[in-house]
């Protein structure tokens, strides 16, 4: 179980975040404009905006980050839907145990057990793992629909 008031207050909102990321990459915004959500998903994971909060990890270096944070704006706009962030992520080039630099990566990223990213997991409003994406959504399925099946079990 998460604490879901902590985890809001160390992260980002999810537009907040494509905004800063223009600074140092102009891709999550080429893809941000450029993707076509598939709106009848949308409609029905906004049936369960107010029950789920989505935290996703990211980096501006990271091309599967690329592909996939913008479209959780996307989805965040068009349902409502909570997403935060733990951006920024570094790797930790000098440590042969562990994947991510802490600081500048955030604390959470030991707390989740992140090892891919961007890590992408559905909580309920109590804290609770619903499901997660783990780089991409599976082979076949947009972003959208991966999560409306987490959502819809």
């Amino acid at each position: 179980m998460y604490e879901v008031a902590e985890l809001r207050k160390r992260s980002e909102a999810i537009l907040e975040y494509l905004e800063k990321s223009k600074e140092k990459t102009d891709r999550f915004m080429e893809r941000f404009h450029g993707y076509k959500l598939d709106h009848e998903t949308a409609d029905k994971i906004r049936r369960h905006a107010g029950e789920a909060l989505i935290i996703v990890f990211s980096a501006e270096w990271c091309p599967d980050c690329h592909r996939n944070v913008p479209v959780l704006g996307l989805i965040h706009e068009a349902t409502g839907l909570e997403v935060r962030v733990f951006g920024h992520l570094m790797r930790d080039a000098k440590s042969s145990t562990r994947k991510w630099a802490v600081p500048p990566s955030p604390a959470e990223v030991d707390k989740f057990n992140v090892a891919k990213i961007p890590y992408i997991v559905a909580l309920s409003k109590k804290g609770e793992k619903l499901g997660e994406i783990i780089e991409n959504p599976p082979q076949g399925k947009t972003l959208e629909q991966a999560l409306l099946e987490i959502l819809e079990p």
